[in-house]
């Protein structure tokens, strides 16, 4: 196996000792692997971060670990590891974020995710709509009390106070803080060493979020060469249908094929239903599925259709996908 990258990262131990480890990409006959080697006593082979045929799949399990090896007190001696800005350093939002995470009051923190939890459900909005997690950390750390003080955290703008700035500032009322506004000192207060290490969680998470979403893809268009269905894919998965239809219509959109698994899915759905969701899109548009159920059911209301509203909208997805790709197909 031939090596075709190969870096040295050190790490500061107690009495002046450095830890050692090199980190190395290697190919063979198409095969990447990624493996990283701690020069200590005991540690007789290398750990493998990767090994398998995809570039894109090997450079971004490279990345993530990368992220966590430096994010546990290694650095590299050739620098630049990953795909952006060096991450010593950052902004004041991301200082307050930090400091939020790290620093938040876990009985408030319960308060704000019970009021999100309710505004949600009454609203019938998906909760990070109303508020992260982020964000309430951000708040229950920081306690603003006035509408001055809470439009100070990051992401908490005009729209979000007009909808619930009263009634959020009625649950911070009741609670104490040691710290006040504006924010200014938390760049002096917040600890280097743990800011550091938060940035490059941050980068960690990110990069497990796309290793996992390459390998959901992986198996999504295998899954479908084989002649799997939504079912299977869903068990297989553990996602739920909406979010792997989400993914299914992205990879539609980078240029794969699905038409198998729609002609499978739609066996049961009558041609001239089929057709009259073709002459709705035709009609209405693509870009929102409510008016062309309704334009095809006649309402959008659960009790007067007679069959479950996912379900239709499903159907809807999938025929949008196949009007999707014969649009493309006209203007190219």
């Amino acid at each position: 196996m031939q090596i075709v990258f190969l870096n040295t990262f050190e790490k500061p131990e107690e009495g002046n000792r450095l830890s050692s480890a090199q980190l190395s990409i290697c190919e063979r006959q198409g095969q990447w692997a990624v493996l990283w080697m701690e020069s200590e006593e005991g540690a007789e082979s290398p750990q493998t971060w990767f090994e398998g045929t995809s570039w894109e799949e090997m450079l971004t399990a490279f990345r993530h670990g990368v992220a966590k090896v430096m994010g546990e007190g290694y650095a590299p001696i050739i620098d630049g590891m990953l795909d952006d800005r060096r991450t010593g350093t950052g902004n004041f939002q991301s200082m307050l974020q930090c400091y939020g995470e790290l620093h938040a009051n876990s009985e408030l923190f319960q308060l704000l995710r019970e009021w999100r939890r309710h505004k949600a459900v009454s609203e019938k909005r998906s909760a990070y709509l109303i508020a992260t997690n982020r964000m309430l950390w951000m708040i229950s750390a920081f306690v603003p009390q006035t509408a001055e003080e809470l439009v100070q955290i990051p992401g908490w703008g005009t729209a979000k106070h007009a909808s619930y700035g009263q009634e959020l500032l009625e649950i911070t009322a009741g609670a104490g803080r040691t710290t006040g506004f504006p924010l200014q000192w938390v760049e002096e207060k917040l600890d280097p060493a743990a800011y550091t290490g938060w940035l490059f969680k941050q980068k960690e998470t990110r990069y497990k979020a796309q290793m996992d979403r390459q390998q959901a893809k992986r198996r999504i268009l295998s899954a479908v060469q084989q002649g799997g269905t939504l079912e299977l894919l869903e068990s297989e998965l553990t996602l739920s249908r909406r979010e792997l239809l989400d993914r299914i219509e992205q990879l539609e959109q980078e240029g794969y094929d699905f038409e198998s698994l729609i002609a499978k899915e739609l066996t049961e759905v009558p041609e001239d239903e089929q057709q009259l969701v073709w002459d709705a899109l035709s009609l209405v548009g693509d870009k929102y599925l409510k008016p062309v159920l309704q334009q095809v059911y006649g309402s959008t209301d659960s009790s007067e259709l007679g069959k479950p509203v996912d379900m239709l909208y499903e159907r809807l997805r999938l025929i949008r996908l196949r009007f999707r790709r014969s649009q493309s197909s006209k203007a190219g």
